[in-house]
Parts: structure tokens; C-alpha cells; sequence
């Protein structure tokens, strides 16, 4: 590494995380004949799908979306073994991706970043790791993904005498349930994932839910020769779908709305959509399901009706049925949730009448009574989007922070870039699309690539984010929010609007255009020459 007096950089980028989105800028940047180093907490690639190993947890994405697209080779060489692959199939198709394309040799693992720092005069960054390392680039990418700082219990656990275990940092060693009282706390999709499997092994289940969840029916799969020789035949066809898929699923989005159809109609469709499994029963039933109140109320219904038909105890069914609109917060997929309700060692508590008041030595205590536990399991969400970089120390112009400036609310040009942090890119941030990731990140990119080729054409080293850029797309973030039922999701404490995070700003961390129109508005600016999203300068070397 360079001295610290020098004003060369170790590296032209550094990028930070390695999953879906560090190993693609990865590649990105060998193409472009970058040095380039990626850093990692873990010891391995994986990302997301490296921390969260827990039983059950797999993708609600088909697994032939939910890869790259750049490589042709890549996609013909690799088999998927399941519709919706799990934690360890994900993780596994990266270490493919680093293998075969030779990537660990520029990798550092057990390396977390802490902070990243601007230096104006020089116009380097500083990334430095916990152990006291640290490198110098040009160019500070950040892949640390939405879901890097989970949520910790908002109460003292020392006093537990059992296992305790986070669904985010679940251990490599396998965790024994057999015969063991187990506490779930949390209902989201962490909790629908682990709650079937551990059922199966536990003397006993207690799931403790404070908001109900619209879970669909995952319907996974085992895929065979003949479904991976089919999908990858028609990879072409596939990677159409997704660009034009207003979540970059590899789906049809339904022209139907509610008047087009009569009540019989409505019911065979949500019924269609339901057996499809997976985000189906959102995109192929109905297009209004998320701007017209009567389709909204129609398949929420249409749902509640079939968890009361699935679960046989009728006060449990009514506790799982969610009041609210669908899809105000993110559905879950689930594999046998609904029907586990029905096994005698499982049971739920309702912590929105009763809530946890404190851990105890034998178990969690409600204001109405305790649960002995042997093993308590918390799936309670993450700071999500925005978290993974306001808790880190990251710096631009003048020593301004990411979490001061973001303290209102993110502030992005296209999820990418920002005013005030100049050459720093970032990979699923804040205000990038909410939907399936590794489209988004193939064309996000693909992006940073153009936009460092177009600055280094103009003899520029300096690439900042527009102001009056950041001030249009926060501005189009909520003209989108409010053009769906969405805004109502702060009221269900959704993570999606910030609002799991007490103090946190209630604000959409994301665009809700859909992914069509966001891979539109990219290539946009590439055929504009960035023009209206970026500043392209030269710093002035010193004599």
C-alpha cells in the first residue's frame, strides 16, 4: 500500500460487500482494466445469503431471475436446483460466479469496513477496516445491500439461561431443536421461513406476531433437466420479461383491472394466481391491485378466506388474517405456514394486545403472563436500505456525513450517486427500485461503468451527483408513492418507509415506479451523456 503522504491510490475502486452487487462491480471494473479491491465481513461471498443461513430461509425469487445477466457462459453453465433456490443454493451459485471468473485472488474476507472518508485536496478516498487496514481508490463503491444491520431485541437477554439466536447471524454449527421449547419472535418473512422447518423438530413452538402477514404460497419446486434445458433456451425471452416486469420478476404483469371483469371472473383469477404461488397472485391477477381500493379489498379477502379454510382453530385464523391492505407491507412467501398452525406443538401469542415486556431466566414475559423457552429465535427485521451506511462512518465534502445527510430521509440521484460525496456509487441503495435484485444491479452497474468511461473521455477524474438531480428524484420518490395505496404502509411499521426504526425518518426508500421505468430512466442518462445527472470535473494536481 501507498504511504500515507502519497497521492497515487492503492486501487482505482474499492468496493464493499460481496454479494449480488460487489461481485458485479467486480467484474465491471476488471472489464474496464480498473485495480480493484473487495472487502468483506465474511469469510466467504455470499452477501445476504452468506449471514442469513437460518432453517428454511430461501429466495421468493425464481431462481432463473435471480442471477446475472451479463455472461451468457455463466448461464448456460450453471443449473438451478430448485424454483425458488435456498440460502445455501444462492450462496453457492456466487462462489460459482467468483470461481469461474477467477474473482478471490482480489478479494479481501473478515474485513469490516468502518468508515469511508473524501479527501477534497487529493481526491481519494480512505477505506478503513476495523483491524486498523486501509486503502486508498479513486473510486468508493458500496455493495452493502438493504439488510446488513438487523434489528437488536429492545430488551436485556442476559438473563435468559437458554440459546438465544439471531435470524441474521445464524451460526455456520447446526443448532439442535430436537425436544426444545422454541419462542419466534417476529412474523415477517424471516419468521414464516423459519416456523415450518423448526416445527418439525421442536417440542414445541411459540410464534410471537404483532402484525399479521398476507402469506402466499410459495409453491416451490424441484426443477428437472428438461425445465433447466427450457428456461435456458429461452434466456432471451426470460431477460425481456424481467426488463419489462414492474418488479423484474420473469412473470406477466396482468392488463386486467377491477371493472373488466364480473364477481365470478374475480374469484377464478385470485384463484389462478393463488395455486401459481409465489408474487404471481400480486402481478397476473389484477394491474390496479395497487391503486384501486376495491381490487385491494378484493384480494385481501380473497386471502383472509383462505387462511380461515387452511388454519382449523377459528381464533388463530382470525389472529393470522391481516386488516389491512395487501401488499402495504411486503407479502411474505410461505411453504405450509398457515397449515403448521394446525400441528398441536405449535401455538401463537398476539404481542399487539399482549406485548413482550421482558426476557426472563426461563423464557420472555407479556404483560399478561410468561413462556418457558428453551431456544428463542429473533426474526425482528433489520434498518433496512438506508442503515447499512448511515451506521458506518462515511464522509464526503467538507466532512459531511451519509447519516446527517440522510437524516431527513435519503437523498439520491437514481439510487446511485449523491451530491456531495463525489465518486462514491452506490449498488441497491436508498431510492433504487423495490423489487427483485440482481436485475437491478446488472443494470446499475452497467451505469457506473458508462458513467466512469464518459468522465474519463472528458479528462475528468471527479464524478458527483447533480443537486438539482437529487432535489428531481426525491421529488419523483413521493410522486410515485402517492400515486399507489403505499403511503399507508408507515402505519403498519413498515421498513420500507422507515418506519420499523424508532427515530428514523418516514421517508420511501424506494422507487415505486417499477423496474421498467427505472431501467428507462438509466438509459436516459447514458443516451444524454449524463448530462442532467452528473458533474464531470478535473482536480488540479498539485506542482
Amino acid at each position: 500500500m501507498n504511504s500515507v503522504n502519497s497521492t497515487d491510490p492503492d486501487f482505482d475502486a474499492v468496493i464493499v460487500g460481496a454479494g449480488f452487487g460487489g461481485l458485479r462491480a467486480l467484474y465491471e471494473m476488471r472489464r474496464l482494466g480498473k485495480t480493484v479491491r473487495l472487502l468483506d465481513a465474511g469469510s466467504d461471498v455470499g452477501g445476504t445469503w452468506y449471514w442469513n443461513r437460518y432453517p428454511g430461509a430461501r429466495t421468493d425469487s425464481e431462481a432463473w431471475a435471480y442471477c446475472y445477466s451479463f455472461s451468457k457462459e455463466l448461464q448456460d453453465d450453471w443449473n438451478w436446483p430448485e424454483r425458488m433456490p435456498t440460502w445455501d443454493q444462492v450462496q453457492a451459485y456466487l462462489s460459482h460466479v467468483a470461481d469461474r471468473f477467477d474473482m478471490r485472488k482480489d478479494i479481501d474476507f473478515n474485513t469490516r469496513v468502518t468508515s469511508a472518508v473524501y479527501d477534497e485536496d487529493e481526491n481519494l478516498w480512505t477505506i478503513t477496516a476495523a483491524d486498523g487496514r486501509s486503502w486508498r481508490c479513486r473510486y468508493f463503491i458500496s455493495a452493502v445491500g438493504w439488510f446488513a444491520v438487523a434489528v437488536q431485541p429492545p430488551f436485556d437477554m442476559t438473563l435468559f439461561k437458554g440459546e438465544c439466536y439471531m435470524s441474521s447471524q445464524w451460526p455456520k454449527e447446526k443448532v439442535d431443536f430436537a425436544g426444545k421449547r422454541v419462542g419466534i419472535v417476529g412474523s415477517g418473512s424471516t419468521a414464516v421461513q423459519i416456523m415450518p422447518v423448526v416445527a418439525k423438530q421442536a417440542a414445541h413452538v411459540t410464534l410471537f406476531q404483532r402484525t399479521p402477514n398476507y402469506v402466499l404460497p410459495g409453491r416451490n419446486h424441484p426443477l428437472d433437466d428438461d425445465d433447466r434445458r427450457a428456461i435456458k433456451q429461452n434466456y432471451e425471452q426470460v431477460w425481456e420479461q424481467v426488463r419489462r416486469q414492474v418488479f423484474a420478476f420473469p412473470m406477466e404483469t396482468s392488463a386486467l383491472t377491477y371493472d373488466d371483469v364480473d364477481d365470478e371472473q374475480r374469484e377464478r383469477i385470485f384463484e389462478y394466481g393463488w395455486e401459481q404461488g409465489g408474487f404471481r397472485f400480486l402481478f397476473e391477477t389484477f394491474a390496479d391491485m395497487l391503486v384501486d381500493e376495491r381490487t385491494n379489498r378484493a384480494a385481501a379477502e380473497f386471502v383472509r378466506r383462505k387462511i380461515r379454510s387452511i388454519v382449523k382453530d377459528p381464533r388463530t385464523a382470525e389472529l393470522l388474517c391481516p386488516t389491512y391492505p395487501i401488499a402495504l407491507k411486503r407479502p411474505p412467501l410461505g411453504n405450509f405456514y398457515f397449515e403448521s398452525f394446525n400441528r398441536d406443538n405449535v401455538s401463537l401469542v398476539d404481542v399487539k394486545s399482549a406485548p413482550i415486556v421482558a426476557a426472563t431466566e426461563r423464557g420472555l414475559a407479556t404483560s399478561e403472563r410468561e413462556y418457558e423457552l428453551d431456544i428463542i429465535i429473533f426474526a425482528i427485521g433489520f434498518d433496512a436500505v438506508t442503515g447499512p451506511l448511515t451506521h458506518m462512518e462515511v464522509r464526503g465534502r467538507g466532512g459531511e456525513l451519509v447519516r446527517d445527510k440522510w437524516q431527513a430521509g435519503p437523498r439520491t440521484h437514481l439510487g446511485i450517486v449523491m451530491d456531495g460525496f463525489p465518486n462514491m456509487f452506490i449498488i441497491t441503495g436508498p431510492q433504487s427500485p423495490f423489487s427483485n435484485v440482481p436485475p437491478v444491479v446488472d443494470a446499475s452497474v452497467d451505469w457506473i461503468g458508462k458513467a466512469i468511461q464518459a468522465a474519463e473521455a472528458r479528462g475528468a477524474d471527479v464524478i458527483e451527483g447533480r443537486p438539482e438531480a437529487v432535489e428531481r428524484w426525491i421529488r419523483l420518490m413521493y410522486e410515485l408513492l402517492d400515486a399507489t395505496l403505499l403511503g399507508q404502509a408507515t402505519e403498519l411499521n413498515s421498513w420500507f418507509m422507515g418506519a420499523n426504526i424508532p427515530g428514523k425518518a418516514h421517508a420511501p426508500l424506494h422507487y415505486f415506479g417499477g423496474a421498467a421505468g427505472y431501467f428507462d430512466e438509466l438509459q436516459r442518462s447514458i443516451d444524454t451523456g449524463f448530462a442532467q445527472d452528473l458533474t464531470f470535473e478535473k482536480v488540479k494536481q498539485p506542482a
